[in-house]
């Protein structure tokens, strides 16, 4: 294994622009000019690079600076250096604007979007990729350093803490719904004209069939702590990855079903679906944000996390 060198280079960049900037002009002047640095400070920068070298790279005649052989070859690599150091900070500007952001499936479809207008209006130049997924995928790309912040419905697993930092962010609310004129209803609960609900009690929910998330999902950890627990003999005919699809089966009265507010709000507003009320069940969650410990916190991650402590 090679040694890591213990003294750094004491050749700087601007010893090598001045050269090179004097090896183009011809002249200490016209390189404090381009350089808008003064002409003493630039005769410095040059003594002082040839003393690193302890090489001559210009004989003086006179007022006049000329080539010396060793000067083309410095020039050359001179040229390389600042031209890599030049791509750095062109790198470095490119992803302090750059974020990725990870966001479990209800959080990203149906929160996220106005957080990202948000963002776009402050910073419009911002480059912003997406991992929309499950709790737990989203957790698992986080780990592995694939994403910068996430939005997730679930909390992390106790042993994720280790690398892992979590904040509460907001609280939702999960609701059990039906098609306003379900079969599964009819006959077992009355409908309450004042609150626009239909109301069960656990033992009745525990005899319909329920349609839910698939395990892994922050939606389905909610469901299986707070609400399945009450009723180990509940119908669970199907675990479904998407909530559209979940809204859909719903619709069709294939079984009742249970999503984030935010998920069926306009259909319950415009009476397509209709929530069920399930005594002694209290379906509030807690969302979280989620980053790596070692994730570099740039200033568009800085500005995102004030965008989301906001709302």
């Amino acid at each position: 294994m090679k040694k890591v060198l213990q003294t750094l280079p004491k050749i700087t960049l601007k010893q090598l622009a001045v050269f090179v900037s004097i090896y183009q002009t011809g002249s200490t002047s016209r390189a404090s000019e381009q350089l808008h640095l003064s002409q003493s400070a630039v005769s410095s920068a040059l003594a002082e690079l040839e003393s690193r070298l302890q090489l001559p790279l210009f004989e003086r005649v006179g007022r006049r600076l000329n080539q010396h052989p060793n000067a083309h070859p410095v020039y050359v690599q001179a040229q390389s250096i600042l031209g890599q150091a030049l791509t750095l900070e062109h790198y470095h500007k490119h992803h302090a604007g750059q974020i990725y952001i990870g966001a479990s499936t209800t959080i990203g479809n149906y929160v996220l979007p106005p957080l990202l207008a948000k963002l776009y209006s402050t910073l419009p130049d911002a480059n912003v990729d997406m991992y929309i997924a499950n709790t737990q995928e989203v957790v698992s790309e986080v780990e592995q350093l694939n994403i910068d912040i996430a939005l997730v419905e679930g909390k992390p697993r106790p042993f994720d803490t280790k690398v892992i930092e979590q904040r509460v962010w907001r609280t939702d609310t999960l609701i059990v719904f039906a098609k306003p004129d379900s079969k599964w209803l009819a006959g077992l609960a009355n409908y309450d004209h004042n609150d626009y609900c239909y109301r069960l009690t656990i033992k009745q929910l525990a005899t319909l069939p329920l349609l839910v998330r698939e395990a892994g999902s922050g939606t389905r950890q909610i469901i299986d702590e707070q609400l399945l627990q009450h009723m180990p003999d509940a119908e669970v005919i199907m675990a479904i990855q998407q909530s559209e699809a979940i809204k859909h089966m719903v619709s069709a009265d294939i079984g009742l079903g249970c999503l984030s507010q935010h998920v069926i709000q306009a259909e319950l507003e415009t009476g397509k679906l209709v929530q069920v009320k399930v005594a002694g069940i209290d379906l509030a969650r807690t969302w979280w944000l989620v980053w790596h410990k070692s994730r570099h916190q740039s200033p568009i991650w800085q500005t995102f996390i004030d965008i989301i402590q906001e709302n």
